[in-house]
């Protein structure tokens, strides 16, 4: 059986550079940068005290008071995700066949911070004080549920919890599960909120963060010369995917067309990448071979790009192997100099960034790209948006543990 067409109709961003899809992407366009002082705990004696944290963001737009209380930041998050994008896609729902109408969203961690204030509450006051939502409160899949039960969607309903691939992951499942004619609208993509004292000392002991402090703005530099580690973001990405029969039958925007998605395992390490790039470039060329085309039918890949010396260097060196003379030609960037790295929400907010670069032809930068590093000799698009028309692009998102996942997009009308 062919494989039904996929197209994306809905966005939602929350974002350290913006509340709103619109927001979001008006900041990356202008090159800002989301990186501060952490507020949401003294980070005094800790290495990294900075991070890319949602501002402003206010749960009772999204949901009731007594509802917010009972969800972790991270669910809070997914939720207004959900909502924006269903928004967005301007999806009536009582008009959809909730039976093919599902939820595929995931994060890397869930809920750390609901974890962490229990524990306390047991140590502190005993286990009969401990909440009945705990557990609901906790898990991964329940912005899932609780999505799906915001608006009836009674068809698949999944996570998927790969570290930073999460995002990738989920929209890529997601777009399987329509080709495959189980759905014909689904709601995908990440939500992750880990800016807390525990995360935050777990990976300052990996010393796998950027410990510029005192140039916060400047921390987040994939590619560069002088990149010291990632910075930490929080926030969702989700989007509406539909059949393409669906959405035209309802006359919906298109931002783009899902067309192809690779995914591989390093097999290599627990958190480093593959030293040949091995599984980054495999999950690029699977996602060139599903989608049918050749390598020098991309013109632009939003890169993984953590800001990480290996990461940076490795998956330079990926694209390379897969696009040969023609990854010269391409365009390649990291949002994740403005918005840090949003872990499982990473690959849904820069899957987000792909489609709005096709749609108005405008690639989002990567800033502070200062200093040249003879390992990392593409064009990564520096430090300004540049206007450019393009007709397929491609956003790559890598996870510990070896997990890889690329998502391969084309403009529409094509």
């Amino acid at each position: 059986m062919e494989k039904r067409r996929v197209v994306v109709t809905g966005l939602g961003a929350l974002t350290p550079v913006g509340n709103t899809t619109d927001e979001f992407w008006d900041a990356l366009q202008r090159g800002k940068s989301g990186i501060g002082p952490i507020t949401r705990f003294d980070a005094t004696g800790y290495p990294t005290r900075i991070a890319g944290e949602v501002r402003g963001f206010d749960p009772l737009t999204f949901v009731d008071r007594k509802e917010a209380r009972r969800l972790d930041p991270y669910l809070q998050y997914a939720i207004a995700g959900a909502v924006m994008a269903v928004e967005d896609a301007s999806l009536d729902v009582s008009k959809v066949d909730a039976t093919r109408f599902g939820v595929l969203v995931g994060s890397g961690i869930g809920g750390i911070t609901t974890l962490l204030d229990t524990h306390k509450v047991l140590i502190g006051k005993g286990p009969d004080r401990v909440s009945p939502f705990f557990i609901p409160m906790l898990i991964i899949n329940m912005a899932s549920g609780l999505i799906s039960m915001r608006f009836g969607a009674r068809g698949p309903n999944s996570s998927v919890v790969t570290a930073c691939a999460t995002g990738n992951h989920a929209i890529g499942d997601a777009a399987r599960i329509i080709e495959r004619d189980d759905a014909d609208v689904m709601i995908a993509g990440g939500a992750e909120a880990i800016i807390v004292d525990l995360t935050f000392a777990g990976f300052c002991a990996m010393k796998a963060m950027s410990m510029r402090n005192e140039e916060p703005t400047k921390a987040s530099r994939p590619f560069d010369a002088g990149r010291d580690g990632f910075v930490c973001g929080e926030g969702a990405g989700l989007m509406v995917l539909e059949s393409l029969p669906h959405a035209r039958a309802r006359d919906a925007r298109i931002y783009g067309e899902v067309i192809g998605y690779g995914m591989t395992g390093d097999a290599h390490h627990m958190t480093a990448p593959d030293p040949e790039g091995d599984g980054a470039a495999r999950a690029m060329a699977a996602a060139l071979r599903d989608a049918g085309i050749g390598p020098t039918e991309v013109q632009y890949i939003n890169a993984h790009g953590t800001s990480t010396p290996y990461n940076d260097k490795f998956e330079t060196l990926a694209i390379k192997r897969v696009f040969g003379d023609h990854a010269r030609r391409l365009a390649v960037s990291s949002t994740k100099s403005m918005t840090g790295h949003l872990l499982g929400a990473a690959g849904g907010i820069e899957a987000i960034a792909t489609l709005l670069a096709l749609h108005h032809g405008v690639l989002p930068p990567t800033i502070n790209y200062e200093t040249p590093d003879p390992d990392c000799d593409l064009d990564y698009v520096p430090n300004q948006a540049r206007k450019q028309a393009i007709d397929v692009a491609m956003s790559n998102a890598f996870g510990f543990g070896g997990t890889n996942a690329t998502l391969a997009f084309r403009r529409y009308p094509g």
